[in-house]
Order: structure tokens, then sequence, then C-alpha cells
């Protein structure tokens, strides 16, 4: 990879962090609001840390470790930037394995937004898409077949991939309902500064899933995922700290975020079936999508100052 090419992915994995965490940063604030000084500025500190090298940093290092376990801990980490023919014989043959989990969960993870959450109406049909929830879990299903029975024709262990990929996201989907659940009930009962601090690291590790998978869109350096997602999840946490009622005004960015989760999902699918898309599609195709609803919401705003 070249310079260009670097830094053009690790902007992209910063912003699809930032963007895909808004929801996580919302969740952080109002909990923190209810927190004495001290643990809101331990959580910020050494919660930032493990955010950061515990979540972000292990996670997509074991995820390429599992896929491709003959590299070892260490061959994992760094191949990427090795040159040895059989580790990117090993990584090549590994990475369509990656891609289609991958692909599987944010596809999923959009369709469950489109038919099933609260959102505000950004694109013509979604209002008509969400009054038909009942038949998101029809959807997912038909589209699973599609895929298991397409991969079928490849590799037995690309249709299993395909059924990891729904796996997890309806493990990490529990996860993060009972977590709204449970943010209800810190706000309102009188559990230990302690409890909430241990809760918002389980959400935030929840919630980083979500960036970790999609971060292999970009790339499957491991380094540079650790690079683009620790600076997004510093911006996350400042935005955590700073006026969180000023970001829930832009109201499209959580579209944005879910269109982005679209196409990167689709695109990592096409890459798992053995279709190439170049490495600059996915950083370009986050920035468009992300600039479109960011202007549309600022457009609103300015519509609702002058009306």
């Amino acid at each position: 990879m070249n310079w260009f090419s670097i830094i053009l992915t690790v902007v992209g994995l910063c912003l699809f962090e930032t963007i895909s965490s808004v929801d996580n940063a919302i969740i952080n604030a109002e909990v923190l609001s209810t927190m004495q000084q001290r643990a809101r500025r331990w959580f910020l500190v050494w919660g930032m840390l493990f955010a950061v090298f515990a979540i972000r940093g292990l996670l997509p290092w074991l995820i390429v470790w599992l896929a491709t376990p003959g590299l070892g801990p260490v061959g994992a980490l760094t191949a990427s930037f090795s040159s040895d023919p059989a580790v990117i014989a090993a990584v090549e043959s590994a990475a369509p394995l990656l891609l289609m989990a991958g692909g599987v969960f944010l596809v999923f993870l959009f369709f469950h937004w489109l038919f099933l959450e609260p959102k505000n109406y950004g694109l013509i049909g979604e209002r008509f898409i969400h009054s038909q929830g009942v038949w998101f879990y029809a959807v997912v299903s038909v589209l699973l077949s599609v895929f298991v029975w397409q991969a079928l024709q490849i590799n037995p262990y690309l249709a299993f991939a395909a059924v990891v990929g729904s796996t997890v996201f309806f493990i990490t989907h529990g996860f993060k309902e009972n977590a709204e659940a449970k943010e209800k009930e810190l706000m309102h009962t009188g559990f230990s500064d302690l409890s909430k601090v241990f809760y918002l690291e389980a959400i935030d590790a929840t919630f980083s899933i979500d960036g970790v998978l999609g971060a292999f869109a970009f790339t499957l350096s491991v380094p540079l995922i650790l690079l683009g997602n620790s600076l997004g999840a510093l911006v996350v946490r400042q935005l955590t700290i700073s006026n969180i009622d000023r970001i829930k005004r832009y109201r499209f960015v959580k579209n944005g975020a879910m269109y982005s989760i679209l196409f990167l999902g689709l695109i990592m699918l096409i890459d798992g079936f053995g279709f190439h898309i170049p490495q600059w599609v996915s950083p370009v195709t986050t920035f468009v999508v992300i600039a479109y609803f960011f202007l549309k919401s600022v457009a609103t705003i300015k519509h609702e100052i002058t009306s």
C-alpha cells in the first residue's frame, strides 16, 4: 500500500467508527450525567484505554488469528505487511471467510434498522418499509438462504462463514436490546457508579463489534484497523463529554451510518464471493454517503431556523 492508500483507509476507518458509534456516545453521555465527577473521569480516561486496546485492538487481531490459526499470534498481527509468500497465501485463503461473515452481519444490521428501529425518515420508502417491520425476519432468512446456497457452490466453509455472520448478529442484537432496557433502569434507580462504569464498558464492547467487522471492508491490516478505529473511539469519547444535544440535532447522521453499513456489507459479500473490489471503494463510498446525509441534516436545521 502506498501512503495515499494508507491515509485514505485510516481516515475512512476513523469516520466510519465515529458515525457508527454515535448511539453509543449518546448512551454514555446520558448515563455519565447521573454519575459523580470522579467516576466520570475514571471512565473517560481508563475506559478509553480499555475501549481502544482491549476491544478495538484485540478483537480484529483475534478475528484474523482465528481465521488463520497457522500464522500464530504475531503472524496474524503483521500478516498484512509480510512479504512471505506462505503468509500472503494464508491471508488470501482466509479473507473470503472473514468478508462473508462480516458482510452478512452488516447487511442484517442494516435491515434490522430499516424495518424495526425508530428513525428519522431520510429517503423515500423508509416510512413504508418501517411500517412493514414484521417482514424483517422473513427478509433476512431468505437472504441467508441465498447467501448459503451460493456459497456452497464455491466452498462449504464459505457457507458456514455466512451462518457465523448471522449468528454473531443475533447474539449482539440481544445484548443491544438488553442494553437499551438497562439504560432506563440505570437512569432511574440507585445503582452505584462502579456498576454504571462496568455497564458502559460492556456496552462499548458490544457496540464496537459493528465498527470492527465493518473495518474489514476497508482493509485486512490489523495495525491500520487499530489506528483508524482508535482515532474514531477518541472522537466518540470527545462527543460524549461535549454537548451531545448538539449532535442529536443532526438527525440524519444515523441514516448515513446505516447506509454506509449496507454498502460496506455488500462490498464485503461481493469480495467474499471472489469479485475483487478496489480498496479505495470502501472509504470513498463511506465519505460520499455520510456527506450526503450530513448535508441533508444541515439543510433541515437551516429550514427549521428560518421557518
